[in-house]
């Protein structure tokens, strides 16, 4: 099944059931651990969903929101929207009232789908997905596939402020399928392990918008756990999964005895931040299953730099531009286009419609096309791209720069040290000096001292950490990234060290 051919582009994702059902009614489409759809299910069930919600005064423009944690239905749910022409906005489960109420009223929801939990939302229609139609509807009506069209509201993390609605559009979707489409050469008989939130835009664009679009099927795990992950790959089989460092981490560090049979998977992807080099060697060694790095941001789509599948795949760096995007460095003086390490830019049909009810921080984030990522970079030698840190995180000490990423880097050549992340601390004569936190693997004993003394044979004695703190693990996000704003917040209570 080819679903990819429509004038050199994959048809518009509001249509992509109904193509799905007609290539191949019996086809795998999608599962977890509680329904698996074929294709024609998937799409009658898409069908009575939408027919449901425009029951419900849902019509083209609208926005849907849906809170649900990963499954089936809520895949169901968005394409649901889609066939309306309405956006969908994705909600964490996780977040409290306050912020649920945040991001439904910023972006106006029209309707929430919940899974039984109780959401204080006056005046607003909410659904439980125990109640929506999910039975076969005859429907002839057609789906809505105008490419302008809003598609989905990503809210940022909120972790320098509150958080954004990112806006993306059909045409930013199929453009950034498309190119992860032929980057990573998917094919009809791929299946993709979904182990990320289904909140966050990765989830969504590399493990199923990517694989339906392909014609390939998606399996949907609940909560990720180390300890059943390998059974879960020994029993569906899948050929690629997409994750990030610190679930890669927790692979690399279950017990010895643990042998899986892996050989189905062809590559796992990882997004979200830079993996240590001395992580991806190990897993890849252990497991046998190569690591494709790659980089991206929710108001680029997803990705714009992957190491290739085939080629050459350099670990320590983010890979390659995407076919279709241009990638650049932005130098202090504001060249764009410099051999050095500056400011990562990225230009192309994936990147954001802007942020929602935000016009000033739109206009500065994206400048004549060009998104503006606050990631610091530089192109090696073979133009693959390599992220220094956050223009955000660099911290100046008497006047050097110094980047954090190059002591965590440094740190996690330890053996013993699993997790690590560096901020700056104030200093009243020298601005601010870098601190350590880092987790160890159970059972090491190393000390801060230690890990010092480790970092002075390979860093200038101004980048060591002037402290260190060993913490049982560091803070992350939902998506499981190591977040730093809690790290900085510990810097102003009295952190002992480590005993």
């Amino acid at each position: 099944m080819d679903l990819t051919a429509l004038n050199g582009h994959i048809a518009h994702f509001a249509a992509l059931p109904d193509a799905r059902a007609a290539a191949a009614p019996d086809g795998a489409c999608i599962d977890d651990d509680r329904l698996e759809l074929t294709n024609a299910e998937f799409a009658a069930r898409v069908r009575a969903a939408a027919h449901d919600f425009a029951s419900r005064g849902v019509r083209a423009g609208d926005v849907v929101a849906v809170m649900l944690p990963n499954r089936v239905e809520l895949v169901v749910v968005m394409f649901a929207a889609w066939r309306l022409g309405a956006a969908l906005t994705p909600i964490n489960p996780a977040l409290t009232p306050a912020e649920v109420r945040y991001q439904l009223t910023d972006s106006a929801s029209r309707l929430l789908v919940v899974d039984g939990a109780p959401v204080d939302a006056p005046g607003l229609d909410i659904l439980d997905i125990a109640d929506l139609a999910m039975s076969p509807f005859a429907d002839d009506t057609e789906p809505r596939v105008d490419p302008t069209r809003l598609a989905l509201l990503i809210y940022t993390s909120g972790t320098t402020g509150q958080p954004k609605g990112v806006m993306l559009d059909h045409a930013n979707l199929t453009a950034m399928v498309d190119m992860i489409v032929a980057a990573v050469r998917l094919r009809a008989d791929d299946h993709c392990l979904l182990i990320l939130p289904l909140f966050h835009v990765n989830g969504i664009v590399v493990s199923v918008l990517s694989p339906l679009a392909a014609g390939a099927s998606t399996t949907i795990t609940g909560r990720f756990s180390p300890a059943t992950f390998f059974d879960t790959v020994e029993a569906v089989r899948p050929t690629y999964f997409s994750a990030v460092p610190t679930i890669y981490a927790m692979l690399a560090n279950v017990p010895d005895d643990t042998r899986p049979d892996t050989s189905s998977v062809r590559f796992a992807v990882c997004g979200a931040a830079p993996m240590p080099v001395e992580l991806i060697r190990a897993f890849e060694d252990r497991y046998g299953i190569p690591i494709v790095e790659g980089y991206g941001l929710s108001e680029g789509t997803c990705a714009s730099t992957i190491n290739p599948v085939d080629g050459r795949r350099k670990p320590g760096t983010v890979g390659l531009p995407l076919p279709g995007q241009n990638v650049a460095i932005m130098d202090e003086t504001g060249r764009i286009g410099s051999q050095g390490r500056g400011e990562v830019l990225v230009r192309g049909s994936n990147v954001m419609r802007g942020y929602l009810n935000r016009p000033a921080e739109s206009a500065t984030t994206v400048v004549d096309g060009w998104l503006h990522t606050g990631d610091v970079g530089y192109f090696d030698e073979d133009g693959y791209l390599v992220l220094v840190d956050r223009v955000k995180d660099m911290i100046i000490r008497g006047g050097e720069n110094i980047y954090p990423k190059e002591i965590e880097s440094v740190l996690y050549r330890h053996p013993e040290v699993l997790e690590a992340a560096v901020v700056g601390r104030p200093h009243d004569v020298l601005g601010e000096e870098p601190v350590a936190f880092v987790a160890l693997r159970p059972p090491a004993t190393a000390t801060p001292a230690q890990l010092i003394e480790h970092c002075s044979s390979l860093l200038a004695r101004f980048k060591l950490p002037r402290d260190i703190f060993i913490l049982d693990s560091l803070p992350k996000n939902a998506v499981g990234k190591i977040v730093k704003p809690p790290l900085r917040d510990l810097l102003g209570t009295a952190v002992p060290p480590h005993p």
